[in-house]
């Protein structure tokens, strides 16, 4: 598990903006029994891939179209409101960092770390925008 201090500034980066800290699995579930479109994002402390999706997300949700609810749990610390979260992200395998969009708590979009990686922040938030886009024709 991650000392606090090393997580806490990379939850804030997201919290601060207005995702919904699910630290328990019981908070997973309540997120995502709500009616609408579900952003979750698995925060993580790497930098090769983590340093761009939090911006990403941040960008993504700061225009008109963004999902209903938005929240997050952390890889490494939340670690069992992760290992929730991921149960409901299945058949996706666990990744960290990735990013799940849900309509009705089904899930209708995911971006592993394989998708996050490598490219830029714009450009995953482009991607996740598109998406928003086609969960509001649903």
């Amino acid at each position: 598990m991650y000392p606090a201090e090393i997580v806490m500034p990379m939850k804030e980066e997201l919290t601060e903006v207005g995702f919904e800290n699910l630290d328990t699995p019981e908070k997973v579930a309540e997120f995502l029994s709500r009616k609408g479109s579900a952003l979750i994002v698995v925060n993580s402390v790497c930098g090769c891939a983590a340093s761009n999706a939090r911006p990403a997300v941040v960008a993504s949700v700061s225009g008109e179209s963004k999902p209903d609810h938005i929240g997050t749990v952390f890889a490494g610390f939340d670690i069992d409101a992760t290992a929730k979260a991921r149960e409901l992200m299945m058949p996706f395998p666990p990744s960290s960092p990735s990013i799940a969009l849900f309509h009705d708590g089904e899930i209708v979009h995911m971006l592993e770390r394989h998708h996050i990686e490598g490219r830029p922040a714009q450009m995953i938030a482009d991607n996740l925008m598109n998406a928003y886009e086609e969960v509001k024709k649903m």
